[in-house]
């Protein structure tokens, strides 16, 4: 469903993505892993069409939206769900102005049927009607991530997209959101793509993982592939150990 043909990156004299090459298909959730700073958001932005690439490709479904502009651009984006790294809720709306907000602004549905839809998208992150006329300040971190998730989801999306969507919270909390993830997805039927450096995440969410480094993929397979890779840079990271420092 995505093909990532040489895409190369850079800002200022920094080359943050060096020739990456990536295919997804079409219902399966792959993880991007490596370390702070590596480029993966960055390449997250370009599947999304936030930002074009210097050289190189980005296909979804055939179509090339490295060349698409406006209208068609915004058509492509509309088919991606976003689950933002702090989950990036609109502070002076409710729970449920959060998660209408793309229906509101993007469709012509009745209130009746945005009301609808809010309600199925609560149901399915397991939250509670009564947080509805809540703001982001009076919910938890667990809490916020859930609704985040609605309003991706709201849209319906035909792909999910996740930037590092256990930062921040306990390691139940985030155990519970990486269960809900993986659970709406299944449910769905949608094409998924995180980012993280949270290998517990990765290992829960992803049908296969792929570690970014140096501005490349260095290894791509399952996860027990992964785990069990001979590549030093991947089991270093995957280890959290550090590269060696020599002795003063």
């Amino acid at each position: 469903m995505i093909r990532v043909i040489g895409v190369h990156k850079s800002f200022g004299e920094k080359h943050v993505l060096r020739g990456v090459n990536l295919e997804i298909e079409k219902g399966e959730t792959i993880v991007i892993i490596g370390r702070s700073g590596c480029g993966k958001s960055v390449l997250l932005k370009h599947i999304v069409g936030l930002i074009k690439p210097d050289e190189g490709e980005l296909h979804i479904d055939g179509v090339d939206i490295t060349n698409l502009d406006g209208e068609e651009l915004m058509a492509q984006r509309m088919r991606c769900g976003i689950l933002f790294q702090g989950a990036a809720l609109f502070d002076s709306m409710t729970v449920a102005e959060n998660i209408s907000f793309y229906l509101d602004e993007h469709t012509d549905h009745s209130e009746e049927e945005v009301g609808k839809r809010v309600g199925e998208k609560m149901r399915m992150v397991r939250l509670t009607d009564e947080l509805l006329d809540r703001k982001p300040a009076q919910l938890s971190g667990g809490q916020k991530k859930r609704v985040g998730l609605a309003r991706a989801m709201a849209m319906e999306p035909e792909i999910m997209l996740y930037d590092e969507p256990t930062t921040g919270l306990d390691p139940i909390t985030a155990d519970a959101i990486n269960k809900l993830i993986r659970e709406t997805q299944r449910a769905l039927g949608t094409t998924g793509i995180a980012v993280t450096h949270d290998m517990a995440s990765a290992y829960t969410i992803a049908d296969r993982i792929a570690m970014l480094d140096e501005g490349r993929i260095i290894a791509i397979g399952t996860p027990d592939e992964i785990r069990n890779s001979s590549e030093k840079k991947v089991t270093r990271f995957i280890n959290g150990v550090a590269d060696d420092i020599a002795d003063d």
